[in-house]
């Protein structure tokens, strides 16, 4: 099944400046798996051991989701990989 993911800016340096890729996926893990054959780097920058990082949120179809790597995608959906902000 395909879906659309949305490439953050602080991430496009991966993707070559690109805003959306589509990929054939079930589940979170296996986009970032697709991400990561296709930009090499990605896999590091969003998930670490197993798990997604601290600092990324996930959401679907503009719903958060805490389920991470595990995460099923039932119909074609657009994923954000969502980076937490700081400052002040």
């Amino acid at each position: 099944m395909q879906h659309t993911v949305w490439i953050p800016a602080l991430h496009r340096d991966l993707a070559g400046g690109a805003e959306t890729v589509s990929v054939e996926a079930e589940t979170i893990g296996e986009v970032i798996d697709q991400l990561e054959a296709k930009f090499p780097g990605f896999a590091a920058r969003l998930s670490e051991d197993g798990k997604m990082r601290s600092n990324i949120a996930v959401a679907i179809n503009g719903e958060i989701t805490h389920r991470g790597l595990r995460q099923r995608l039932t119909e074609p959906s657009e994923v954000h990989f969502i980076p937490a902000l700081s400052g002040g």
